[in-house]
Parts: C-alpha cells; sequence; structure tokens
C-alpha cells in the first residue's frame, strides 16, 4: 500500500462521528492546558491516561494528538498576553508577542501565531506522512545490539538537552531507569528492588510516576512559590492582521517551519532549540531591526512556527523507533504501553487503523485549532482569570482519584505522594523531570535489547561495535558527553586577540 492510499485510510479512520468528535474534545482540552501557566500537555494527557484504560487506542491517540498540538497552540495566548510561558518551547514568543499586547496589537500578535501554527503544522504533518514511513523500513535493520545503541543515544541527549547542566540530567535519567528496574527480573525470575512489598513485584505503574512526577510534584512546587499579581494585557481592537502584518509574518512562518521539524525530530532535540534560533533568525533578516525589543510581529511568527513543526517532528522517532524527544511524547510512550503496544518500524504494519488515523487526525486538528484560536480568543482570556488554588487543588484531586482508579490500591497512592514529593524536590532543585520520564520507560527495554545482544554473541561486549550502525550511535551518544567539555577546554586554551 503506498503512502497516499494509506493516508487516505487514516482519513477514513480519523473522519468517523466518533473519532471526530475525540479530536475536537483533544483540541479544545490542549487549547484550554496550554493558555494556562504551568498547565501542559504532558500534564494533561498523564492525568487521562487512567480514565483512558476503556477507550480504544485509536480514539484515545487521535485525542491525545490533539492535546499535543492544542498545547502549542494555547501556550502562545500566555505568553502574549500575561507573558508568561505555558510551555518551555513558548518562553521566546513572550518577549516580542507581550510588548505587542503592551501596545494595543496584541490580537495580531495572537493570529500571527495562530495562523503560522497552522501552517508550520500542516506542512510538518505532510512531512511526517511521507518520512516515517521511510524511517520505519530503515528502522527494520536495526539489532538488539543497534537498538540498545539508539536507547544509549537518546539517553545522553535527553540528559544533555533538557537539563540545565549534565549531572543533574544525568541524575534525573538514573532516578527514572533505577524504578523502572523494580520488579522482578524477566530472565532469572527474581525480585528486584521490591523491599518486600508483594504489590511491587509488578513493578511500578509509568502513570502513577508521571502522574506523580507531573501533577502533584507541579502542585506542590507552585504551592511553595509567592507569586504576586498577574497582569492580563486585555486584547484591543481587531483580531486581524494588516496587509503589513502578512507581508512581514509569511517568510518567518516558512523559516520556521524549516526549522522546527528537523529539530522536532532529533533525539530530545525538542522545540526550545528551534525557536531560538529561529527568533535570532528573525532578528537578523528584518527589514524593521528597530522594532525588535519594542514588539515585531516577526519575533512572534517565526517561533511560533518553528514550535508547532518541532511538535510534528516529534512523532517521527516515536512512531518509528519507539523513541519519545520531549515530555508528552514520552507520556505517549507510556500510553503505548498502556495498551500493550511498542512503537516501531512493525508497528506501521501491525497497527495501521492506529498510525495512519491519528497522522490523519493532526490534519483535521489544525483546521480545528485554526477556527478555535481565532474566533474564541475571548473565551480562553477568560481561563486566565481561574484562581491558582482552585485550580491546582482541583489537579490534586483528580490526580488522587485516577491514581487510585488503577487498582484500588492504598500502595498506589502512597507510590504517587512519594514520587510526587520526589518531583517537588526536582523542581526546587531545578533537576528537569523529563529525562526520569524517559529513563523509566526506556530503561527496561534497553536492558533487555543489551541482554539479547550479548546472549547472541555470548557475551561478547564487543558485539556493540561490530555493526556499523551501533558503532556509530554509541560514537554520537560519547560525543554528546564529552563534546561540550572539550569545548571549553578549547575556549579556554584559545588566546583572546
Amino acid at each position: 500500500m503506498s503512502t497516499i492510499d494509506a493516508l487516505m485510510h487514516g482519513f477514513s479512520v480519523a473522519l468517523t462521528i466518533q473519532n471526530l468528535g475525540w479530536a475536537l474534545l483533544g483540541v479544545t482540552l490542549g487549547t484550554a492546558v496550554g493558555v494556562l501557566p504551568g498547565i501542559g500537555p504532558a500534564l494533561t494527557v498523564a492525568l487521562l491516561l487512567p480514565i483512558t484504560f476503556n477507550l480504544d487506542p485509536t480514539s484515545a491517540f487521535i485525542m491525545f494528538a490533539g492535546i499535543y498540538y492544542g498545547g502549542m497552540y494555547g501556550g502562545s495566548t500566555t505568553s502574549i498576553l500575561l507573558n508568561t510561558p505555558g510551555e518551555s518551547a513558548s518562553i521566546i514568543t513572550s518577549i516580542e508577542g507581550n510588548l505587542m499586547a503592551k501596545k494595543g496589537r496584541g490580537g495580531p500578535a495572537l493570529a500571527s501565531a495562530a495562523i503560522g501554527s497552522f501552517i508550520a503544522g500542516t506542512i510538518a504533518t505532510v512531512l511526517l506522512t511521507f518520512l516515517a514511513p521511510a524511517v520505519a523500513d530503515f528502522a527494520l535493520r536495526f539489532g538488539p545490539a543497534e537498538y540498545f545503541a539508539l536507547m544509549v543515544l537518546s539517553f545522553t541527549t535527553v540528559s544533555a538537552v533538557l537539563g540545565n547542566s549534565l549531572p543533574r540530567g544525568l541524575a534525573s535519567l538514573l532516578f527514572g531507569v533505577a524504578l523502572g528496574l523494580v520488579g522482578i527480573d524477566t530472565q532469572t525470575g527474581q525480585a528486584r528492588f521490591a523491599m518486600g512489598v508483594p504489590q511491587m513485584l509488578d513493578g511500578i505503574d509509568v502513570v502513577i510516576v508521571v502522574i506523580g512526577l507531573f501533577a502533584v510534584g507541579e502542585t506542590f512546587y507552585v504551592a511553595t512559590r509567592k507569586t504576586g499579581p498577574e497582569t492580563i494585557n486585555s486584547v484591543k481592537g481587531s483580531t486581524w492582521m494588516t496587509k503589513a502584518d502578512w507581508k512581514r509574518s509569511w517568510k518567518p512562518w516558512l523559516r520556521g517551519t524549516a526549522l522546527g521539524f528537523p529539530f522536532g525530530a532529533m533525539p530530545s532535540g525538542g522545540g526550545e532549540i528551534p525557536t531560538f534560533m529561529s527568533y535570532a533568525i528573525e532578528k537578523r533578516l528584518t527589514d524593521h531591526p528597530e522594532e525588535f525589543g519594542k514588539g515585531a510581529i516577526e519575533g512572534v511568527a517565526g517561533p511560533e512556527a518553528a514550535n508547532n513543526a518541532a511538535a510534528a517532528g516529534v512523532l517521527v522517532p516515536l512512531l518509528t523507533l519507539g523513541l519519545p524527544t520531549s515530555a508528552t511524547a514520552a507520556i505517549m510512550l507510556a500510553a503505548f504501553q498502556q495498551y500493550g503496544l511498542q512503537p516501531g518500524p512493525l508497528l506501521f504494519d501491525t497497527s495501521p487503523d492506529l498510525v495512519w488515523g491519528l497522522i490523519a487526525s493532526l490534519y483535521i486538528g489544525n483546521v480545528m485549532l485554526l477556527v478555535l484560536n481565532l474566533p474564541l480568543i475571548g473565551l480562553w482570556v477568560k481561563l486566565l482569570q481561574i484562581p491558582r488554588p482552585y485550580l491546582y487543588g482541583g489537579i490534586l484531586i483528580f490526580a488522587t482519584l485516577g491514581t487510585y482508579s488503577l487498582n484500588n490500591s492504598v500502595v498506589d497512592l502512597m507510590t504517587l505522594y512519594i514520587v510526587g514529593i520526589v518531583g517537588f524536590l526536582m523542581r526546587r532543585f531545578d533537576i528537569p523531570v523529563a529525562p526520569a520520564v524517559i529513563g523509566l520507560i526506556l530503561g527496561p527495554l534497553a536492558e533487555q535489547q543489551m541482554r539479547r545482544a550479548l546472549a547472541i554473541s555470548q557475551g561478547d561486549f564487543l558485539v556493540f561495535l561490530h555493526a556499523p550502525i551501533s558503532a556509530g550511535l554509541l560514537a554520537l551518544a560519547l560525543l554528546v558527553l564529552i563534546g561540550p567539555t572539550i569545548w571549553k577546554l578549547t575556549r579556554r586554551k584559545t588566546p583572546t586577540a
């Protein structure tokens, strides 16, 4: 079946009344949580995992994808009107966007962000459509050694990029790997790290850890912070863009898309790097340099396009290799495991309805988001007025009920709050949370692939260096670990002129 035929089949799945409803619910929830500061798509998908057990997998992932895309759209509203990014990838948007809002041009800023997100998301989804099958075909060449090397590369890049320092990122990663090893060793049948608790023999449920780190940890952290009154800049005048705004925005939209998609598809490329790069490029190429730092629309258009293009790029390694490159992707990987599915090259053959229905839903969701964001901006602004204590109190109650509903176990609740306290401490001491989730999910898989490779080679560790792909991936991982240190030492030794 050709890619076009597969996509048409995906549309036949996504355009059913049931799945259209889940897509609409997803993009609406995603936009709402993107608007609310600190309530990102990762936390929302984590909270919804316990209540989607009985939902059809295709419908569930269409909804999750809508939440993910909607969160990218909604984050611009908070950045522009409140100068408080809801997602780290929206940080750069707040610089020029909030200044435009203060000058009474919040409407055009929001319109440029929404239209740029639509254009970037659509182009990036087209690239995902045709690139993902090719990557999946290439991934079929991977054996246990190659998969282990790929996961090691993912571990190192996640730790280096998502953390402010490599040691902190690695500490978070190792914490997640340690949690993933709790339970019965699948090869020896021996209990590991269960501490004599029978409920731990099956391992720690990924959903509990994800909810604890994101929902409970974030709630505790927000409760301990003292924040002053928030000033919301109202949207004045028309929300539409002038002819000059269109002329100044269309090139940044395309350049942002070209930057965002490849970075999103890289191991731990994420959306932060391309948005900052987009801002720097637009600042250099603009015909109106005097407006940067005072409210330049290019500084909104380019980064927002890069942000949404990166969101589509993230799905390439997730679907084809089973590798998450962002916190939300890591939680979606946990959702795959919840349904007994393993993302990778075989997923395109074993679950075509899910894969192509999900990809087709991204085209539909982009249209829904454009319709939701432009006319209903006044409604989203009202969400910013919800008192933070009520908001986070509701999240804590929802997290507790959702976790208890999994197994009706008090041990699960104790685990939830212990992990939540650890999540709070990680935020308090600036240790990234996302590497812990990725370590929890990929750690056991990496161990499994390593043991398989060693069994095939009869214990010869050089098996990881014999295959060119495996050796190349391990070399890249080593470069990620020692490259920054070598660069700093080289810079110190270089004499200044």
